[in-house]
This record gives structure tokens, sequence and C-alpha cells, in this order.
């Protein structure tokens, strides 16, 4: 026998063949790996002198004469390997009769440690098969069955001489088993093992959404045949279920509660939790959650009023829906939904049979159950900061698996989330109703008839998350027939901010009554921030109290058609000419109102009568990055063809803020320029004579009748008369009276002094001191404004409607 080209079965087996005598006649398979010896240094040597100890001998000896008798012997001998060290083999012989009836040994022989991990393998593999919960299967290399344990039988829901000889395409038709054919067909081809893992893959009845991990690997022999292909499936629906419900947490964490709209918020829940964890859900929020109203404090009683809010189902339609959105709903105390609320408590019913009378007593909801047929229910009150909200209801009717302790769990955890969401949304809406309420009754601007320009406004909350913020605006009739605009913002958000507004739309009011310059009323205006923000310190709740507000105020004079600037950190007004002409003025910037600093500047600019005056905050040019491209904008939008300041007020904002939900408050104001020409105002200047006081009574009567105002002759020349005395008696030179035909009759006597009069109550025995207390009772409205060179004294008389102007 050539010994180096013998057949071994088993390529990890070594071969050695002996004479009668014991010599070594042939050395191959693994004999030289096994004990370091090549066929040359043993063949013809005697197999006794490989032994590790002489005291085997005997037993080798025994061995040699059962062999003669033709049996075949399995023993463990210890060898001595060829770099001296003792290695314990496994030894397999039998006699062969040679010619001439001369007996050889054929040996194989292995290591005993190899034998022991054979063994080993074997009783693994078949406590796998037989005792093991993962299923195993084996599959040739067609792919057919040949190999099944008990675990996999449980799994296919098969009996296991079906499975066997079949495919798995053939046992469970349909793209998954295509897909994993295809799987395993990749693994018996390249060798790689691969892991999947697939769903519903299981013939089991009632067992649902099962999850299973397969691992396949190629099955090769010592001599590298391929055999086949081995995987082990391992039920993983739990932790599939584990991860789902992680993902949903998650999912809710991030997609729950991104806007604070009560609504949205309730959509958003429904969102997440369908098809996830429920075939169908509704949500149902107390009336007057979404408006901001809070019910009491603990769990809700029978009876109470609730809006369906949201629902969603995995049918278009959501045709299992007893109520539409939008719908009031009262639910029967019996109800599961009453129950949860009743009792601030969770409802699980794994089953209808569970419901109790609740379906007898809520036959329309029943129906609709049945209809789809819904098999499992889970009902959940809303709760944050024990304040009951609503109730979340559950549903499956598509699962074939109903809720478990776990699913409720989750849906605790994702409704506590979203109650927590509603809540916030609710208080929102709360304060920002309270806020809108605040700031609508501050820009509510009631402006008496006026003959200086013609206004129109806009003004647009904040939409966004962050609430209303504190932008307000203004229109004053001054005296002499002039007009103020001003435009503010102040800065945070929410009530505080509309209060700090207030605040200071008030104190606007009020210094304007003396008629100060726009600089000067913006230094007082700063004074007034800077001492609240200093009692604000110890209002924690209050902390900017209008610290750093932007505002611009401007007073316009039809008469000398002038208007006069000041800003405080705010954005330049913008000038449209009657020609079409855009341009923004360059004011002299001062500080935000409150920081202090430099001090603020007025400008004036001459307006041609019909020009244009647009005021504005910076929520008008949110959400546009480039300044230059949106001012360009700007001045294009406010050149609208149309004459109309309301027409152009749309126009300015379809262009700047087409969606009208800006982020932050914006207010657009226009004024058009009137002019009061010299056939509406009548000056003289008037020597500091006593002997004056009858010609100017003289020529107020003559003006007077010029303008077809008769009816106020004689009241006017009384005005006159006393203002003009007192000028004379009590002021200095130069002095002059002006009369304005404007919406009223305004007469004016100005002078040198910068001395305030004041009225005073005279006695009866006095002889003067009624001048002033006289033009109050007569007069609409009167008072006093102080200029560079002196004062003017002014006072107003509303005019007949019927009267008009030759």
């Amino acid at each position: 026998m050539d010994h180096r080209s013998a057949f071994f079965p088993d390529p990890t087996l070594g071969m050695a063949a002996l004479d009668g005598g014991g010599r070594i006649t042939a050395w191959g398979g693994a004999a030289s790996a096994i004990l370091g010896y090549d066929a040359e240094a043993v063949v013809g040597r005697n197999a006794a002198g490989l032994l590790a100890s002489d005291g085997d001998r005997p037993a080798v000896l025994a061995a040699a004469r059962r062999c003669r008798v033709g049996e075949s012997v399995r023993d463990t001998l210890a060898v001595r390997h060829r770099d001296g060290r003792r290695v314990e083999l496994m030894v397999r012989a039998w006699p062969v009769v040679a010619g001439a009836g001369e007996t050889h040994w054929h040996t194989f022989f292995v290591e005993v440690v190899k034998v022991r991990r054979w063994d080993t393998d074997r009783a693994v593999i078949e406590g796998l098969f037989v005792q093991a919960p993962i299923g195993l299967a084996v599959l040739d290399t067609r792919l057919r069955f040949v190999r099944v344990n008990d675990a996999l039988e449980r799994i296919h829901g098969l009996p296991r001489d079906r499975a066997l000889g079949q495919r798995v395409s053939a046992l469970f038709p349909g793209p998954e088993a295509d897909r994993m054919e295809d799987r395993l067909r990749q693994v018996l081809e390249t060798g790689e093992p691969m892991t999947t893992e697939h769903r519903n893959w299981t013939a089991a009845a009632g067992e649902g959404h099962q999850g299973w991990s397969i691992t396949s690997f190629r099955l090769v022999d010592p001599c590298g045949t391929v055999l086949g292909v081995a995987s082990a499936i391992i039920d993983v629906t739990e932790r599939n279920r584990a991860r789902d419900r992680l993902t949903l947490l998650n999912e809710a964490g991030e997609h729950v509660g991104t806007t604070l709209d009560v609504t949205r918020t309730a959509a958003e829940l429904a969102e997440v939790a369908v098809p996830r964890l429920a075939d169908y859900i509704a949500v149902d929020l107390l009336r007057g959650i979404a408006l901001g109203e809070e019910s009491g404090p603990g769990p809700i009683g029978g009876g109470a009023v609730l809006r369906r809010a949201a629902v969603r189902s995995v049918q278009a339609g959501a045709p299992e829906a007893s109520y539409p959105v939008g719908e009031l709903i009262t639910f029967h105390p019996a109800t599961p939904q009453a129950r949860a609320m009743a009792t601030g408590s969770p409802v699980l019913l794994t089953t209808l049979e569970d419901s109790g009378e609740w379906l007898a007593h809520d036959r329309h909801r029943a129906a609709k159950m049945i209809e789809a047929g819904i098999h499992s229910v889970i009902v959940i009150p809303l709760r944050a900061r024990d304040v009951t909200l609503g109730v979340a209801h559950f549903y499956r009717w598509q699962r074939p698996e109903p809720f478990e302790a776990d699913d409720l769990t989750v849906a605790e955890e994702v409704v506590a989330r979203a109650a927590v969401c509603v809540d916030n949304a609710r208080r929102f809406t709360r304060e920002r109703h309270a806020a809108l309420t605040l700031q609508h009754s501050l820009l509510r601007v009631t402006t008496p008839e006026q003959s200086a320009a013609t206004t129109a406004c806009r003004h647009l909350p904040a939409a966004g998350p962050t609430g209303v913020g504190g932008d307000w605006f203004d229109i004053i009739p001054l005296s002499g027939a002039r007009l103020g605009l001003i435009v503010g913002d102040v800065p945070g958000r929410g009530v505080h901010a509309v209060a700090d507004a207030a605040r200071l739309r008030t104190a606007v009011r009020a210094l304007t009554q003396q008629d100060p310059a726009p600089d000067e009323l913006l230094a007082q205006l700063d004074d007034i921030v800077a001492q609240a923000a200093e009692a604000a310190e110890y209002h924690p709740e209050a902390p900017t109290a209008g610290i750093g507000t932007t505002c611009l105020y401007a007073v316009y004079d039809p008469v000398a058609r002038r208007c006069s600037l000041a800003g405080a950190a705010h954005l330049p007004p913008v000038v449209v000419q009657p020609s079409g002409v855009t341009l923004f003025p360059e004011l002299r910037p001062g500080p935000p109102l409150g920081l202090g600093g430099m001090p603020f500047e007025t400008t004036d600019i001459d307006l041609p009568e019909g020009s244009t005056l647009a005021l504005y905050t910076n929520g008008l040019l949110r959400g546009h990055r480039d300044i230059g491209t949106v001012l360009h904008t700007l001045r294009r939008a406010l050149t609208h063809p149309d004459g109309s300041l309301e027409q152009v007020c749309d126009a300015v904002l379809d262009a700047l803020l087409p969606s009208r939900t800006p982020d932050d408050d914006a207010i657009l104001l226009l004024a058009r320029t009137n002019a009061l020409g010299p056939d509406r105002v009548a000056t003289w200047d008037l020597p500091l004579d006593p002997a004056i006081v009858g010609q100017a009574r003289s020529l107020t009567g003559s003006q007077l009748a010029a303008w077809q105002l008769d009816e106020l002759a004689f009241t006017t020349e009384l005005i006159v008369s006393e203002l003009v005395t007192n000028a004379i008696r009590y002021a200095r030179a130069p002095i002059q009276l002006r009369l304005i035909r404007a919406a009223s009759l305004i007469c004016e006597v100005s002078d040198a002094s910068s001395t305030s009069p004041h009225m005073r109550q005279a006695a009866d025995t006095d002889e003067a001191g009624r001048g002033l207390f006289m033009i109050a009772q007569m007069a609409d409205r009167w008072g006093t404004r102080y200029s560079l060179t002196g004062k003017t004294i002014w006072a107003e008389c509303a005019t007949p409607s019927s009267a008009t102007v030759e």
C-alpha cells in the first residue's frame, strides 16, 4: 500500500499499518501531524518503540492476541512524540489477513483530546436538538429540511414529518420565505455566516407579531465537502417588543409637544401611539382646556363634558371612531373612561369580557367596537400637576395579541409626557389669551378727528411658541393741529412685556400733554424705565421692567409741513414722497431706553403734502436674512400704485409676512400728510401795548367771519382777549396771535416768556385772576407748550359741522 496515496475518510486521523511482527509498514493520514514523525522515520520500526512507557507493553500484547482471533480493538495508549512529550492517543485496530495466511493490522488513531472534543461536540449537538429551546434546522444543499429539533417544531407549528424534505418556500409561501431562501443560498455559496431578523415567520395560530433572529452557517465535513446549511432560530419577540416600547418612548419625547397648541399636542400623541402601540386611539380633553381653562385639582366626577381632540387609526378615516374630532362627549359612569377620570388610575381590559356593564350602557360605542372587531382596550387619564385634563383610550383590533401589563406601563409613560405637554400648552394658551386681551386693550387707538394726516395701522401678534411680544404704537393729537406718532418694542414676551408696553404707552400719553420735543419725551421715558428697573430688582417676576425698549417718536406739523423725529435704537422710518421716491431719513441714533449713555437728539425733515411716513417694528422684517433685500422689498411695497393707505398696509404684509403669522410682534403705522395752507391759518404780531387787545378781538372776528364761523365769534374773541391781556401783562415781547382752522378752531398766543401760567380760583372781591378759569370753561381743550424762545398758550373750540372755508 502506498502510504502517500492512501484514502483516509477523516484527515484528522492518523493511520499506521503493522505486520505480524509489529513493525510499521505504512504511515499516513494525520500521523505525522499528531506524533511529529514522517513516514521515512518510522516505516520498518517496531511500533512498540513509540510507546511512552514499557508498562503499556502487556496491554499492547493482549490487544494483538485479540486481533489474531479476528477482533477489532479500541484502546487508549500513551505514545512519545518526536519532541519527547507524551501524547495520549485513542487507537482503533483490526486484523487484515494478507497472502499466505499472514496477519497484518491496520490502525487509526487520534489524540484523546480531540476524541473528547468530538464526544463533547456530539453531546452538545444532541442536547441542542433534544433539549434546547432554540430552534435548530439542518438543510441540505438543495435547501430542504433534513433535521429539525423539537423547539423548531413548536415554532413552526408544523409536525416534524411534514417539514422534513420540504423547502422553506413550500412550507410558508410568500415573499418573506423567498427572501429567507435567498439568504440561505448566499450562505451556502459564500460560506459567510449571516444573522437576520424576521417577523411573523410562524404557522402557529394566535401568536401575533412574532420576531425571530435566525443565524445561518454552512456545514462542511472534514474533507471540505459542503453538506448544507444549519440555522439557529431564537425567539426575540419580547426583545423586539421592549425595543419597540423604548422607541415609542423616544418618539414621544421627540414628537409630542413640538408646539404650544393644545389640540396639536393631542394629535401628536395619537400619531405616536398608532400603529406602534395601538390600532386606534382617541384623545378627549375637558371642554375649555383648549382655551386655556383649568379644571379643579384631583379626579373628575361624573357628568364631565369633554371635547374630542384627536383620533387616529391604522385605517384611513378612522371608521372605528364613535365621535368625530370637535364633538362634545359625556361618558357614562360605567365606562372605563369615566372610571379612569374618577379614580385617576388607568384601566386595562385585556378582553371585552372584562368590560362589565360598560357596553350595555354605551350601545353607540359598543356597536362601533363590535363592528370593528376591537378586543382589547387601555384607558388612561391625562393628568398633570394633580389636575385632570382629559382621557386617552387605546384599542386593538388588527393585532391579535391583547394589551398586557408592559403595554400599559408604556402607554402610561407616553400619556404622562403628553399630559405635561398639554398642560404647558394650556397654560401658554391662557397666558397668551390674557396677553392678547391686554394688548388689544392697549392698542385700541381712538383718534379724534384731526387734520394733520390720514393714518392706517396693522398689528400682528406673535404666533410663535414664545408668546405675545411687547410691541406698541399710538397716534396722539397734539396742540396746534400737530400729530404725534410713536412705535415701540419692549424686550421679552408674555404678559409682563405687554404690561411694560402698556405702562410706557400711558406714560407717553401723559408726557405729550406737556408737548415736549421728541428728544425731551424720550429722555423722560428713559428716566421712567430706569426708575422702574430699580424697583423691579425686588420683583423677579418682572425682570426687564422695559430696559432695552426701542421706540421712535415723530411729531408732524401740518402748518410748517415739517416732521420732528427722535429714536431710541429703533429702526429708521421710511418716507414716500408724493412723486413715489422713497427715503430712509438719517436720524441721530439714541440708546435703548433705560440704559443711559448718549443723549437723544431730534431730527427735522420737511414733508410735502401727500407724503407717506412709515413707522414699524422689527417683527415686520423678521425671517429675512438679508436686511438690504428686505428693506428694498419694504420700499417697493410702500409705493403701491393704489392710493389707499389700507391697501398699502396689506401690500406690505403680503410682501413681508404673507402667512400673517410672524415669530415676533409686527407693527406697521402709516401716516399720509396733509397741509394747512395760508387759507387755514391767520397770524398777527402784536406790540406789547394794552390798547392792542381790542384790535386783536376785531382781527379775530373778521377772520371768523371769513371762515363762516360767526357762531364762535363771541367765545373766541373772549378767549383771545384774555390770552393777549395775560401776555401783555405778565410776559415779554414779541407777542403773536395765531388762528388755525383745522378739525377744530385753534387759538394760540405766543410770547417770549417761559413762565408757566396757573389757573386759580378768584375771590368774589378780586378784580383779576379769572382769565384762565374763563378760558377753561369756554374752550374744549387748552394748554401750554414751550419752545426754545418762550411759550404758547392755546385753546381749541369745536367747529360746527356745517361750517365751510371760503
